[in-house]
């Protein structure tokens, strides 16, 4: 195969069988591989060949590939290193091994503490009537000091962010607040949402590790998993922190260059890599998103692209996929000058996505509704044509 041609390739999250999107709506937008997980398996426990034979076979009789697994969910005894985390630690190696057999190789993970994505609001409305994620510190505030009332969280909010979360608490309906606390507790789509008395638990417990701590432990995580993952050709990729900084006093370990850098050089192995994630590291206030992938590229196993547009606070919301902050046009050189050096092509996978047309009169899950990935997909594919000349 030649290894100056290939294009990336092209892949879609799909959420299973009870996802509203379709393998037959996949196959129009123009997707090759599924990225997809056994969220019906509750965190922790073995993925059943049986299970993973079963969802390939579907994928394949759309006419589609499981090309990535995301995710295959890190137990929190395993963030935690609690007394029974080598359980669970034999139990992801087992899962890795089920995956392997069945030729899928390619697995994303996330090492944070209890919460997966964080938004707190799911249907921002924007200028052209589509619906979008929002990430805003006044209404993170709002959640933390008088729906949560976290100890000692005040001194976490600049004083600006206090007054103006003080003022709107003092206006917002019972139905409003509500709102507020499913949308940050929600976490991930068909995942049962975080309770409040367990995020208290949880967070005195990360409390004590602290950002050392974890990082200690995902070190050991992935130690406890080098040589299943170095035998059966495994990539695993972290995908970084989102948004890309401390929240709820929950410490982060994978939101800047040298947090990627570093998880790379603390088991220093092939297989360790990185889902490079151009809308969590976008986020970041001070990320150059070229320069951080420069600095990883030989470990990205993984893409995930989208946009966000942040203002001076660092409030995000999540924008078209070649509008935002993130300069996607540099982003797809970069990416696709690495992409012209590997024998076999890095998935992407337009991440999240406007909800739109048609999709706004039905049920979605937050950021995966069919219409606005097309349109980002359709963009990127035509954005990295333009960029490499590559019909």
């Amino acid at each position: 195969m030649s290894t100056k041609n290939h294009k990336l390739l092209q892949t879609w999250r799909w959420y299973g069988p009870s996802d509203p999107v379709s393998l037959q709506d996949v196959k129009q937008a123009g997707a090759a591989g599924i990225v997809t997980a056994l969220h019906h398996i509750p965190h922790g426990e073995v993925w059943p060949l049986a299970d993973i034979k079963e969802r390939k076979a579907i994928i394949e009789a759309a006419g589609l590939t499981w090309s990535v697994v995301e995710s295959v969910p890190v137990h929190e005894a395993i963030k935690t290193r609690r007394p029974d985390a080598g359980k669970y630690l034999e139990n992801y190696n087992t899962s890795l091994k089920n995956l392997a057999e069945c030729g899928i190789k390619t697995v994303c993970y996330n090492f944070m503490p209890v919460l997966d994505w964080t938004r707190t609001q799911l249907d921002l409305t924007m200028t052209d009537g589509s619906k979008a994620l929002y990430f805003n510190w006044t209404d993170l505030a709002i959640f933390d000091l008088y729906i949560f009332k976290r100890e000692g969280a005040v001194a976490d909010y600049e004083e600006n962010i206090l007054a103006k979360a003080k003022a709107k608490y003092a206006k917002m309906s019972a139905a409003e607040l509500d709102e507020l606390r499913i949308n940050v507790l929600m976490g991930i789509p068909n995942e049962k949402e975080i309770e409040i008395e367990a995020l208290r638990t949880a967070i005195d417990e990360y409390t004590a590790i602290g950002t050392a701590g974890l990082k200690e432990n995902l070190t050991w995580f992935l130690s406890g998993i080098a040589e299943t993952c170095t035998q059966n050709g495994i990539k695993m990729t972290i995908h970084p922190d989102d948004p890309p900084y401390p929240i709820l006093g929950l410490p982060r370990i994978a939101s800047t260059k040298e947090d990627l850098t570093y998880i790379l050089k603390s088991v220093d192995q092939p297989f360790n890599g990185i889902c490079y994630c151009t809308g969590s590291l976008g986020a970041g206030m001070d990320n150059n998103l070229v320069d951080i992938f420069e600095a990883v590229k030989e470990r990205v196993y993984f893409l995930h692209l989208r946009n966000v547009t942040k203002d001076e606070e660092g409030n995000f919301y999540e924008a078209d996929h070649l509008g935002g902050d993130v300069n996607m046009y540099e982003v797809m050189k970069v990416v696709t000058a690495e992409n012209s050096k590997r024998t076999e092509p890095i998935p992407f996978r337009p991440d999240h996505g406007h909800q739109m047309l048609d999709d706004l009169n039905k049920i979605t899950n937050p950021g995966y509704s069919a219409i606005g990935r097309l349109r980002g997909l359709a963009e990127l594919r035509g954005l990295e044509i333009g960029v490499t000349g590559n019909y």
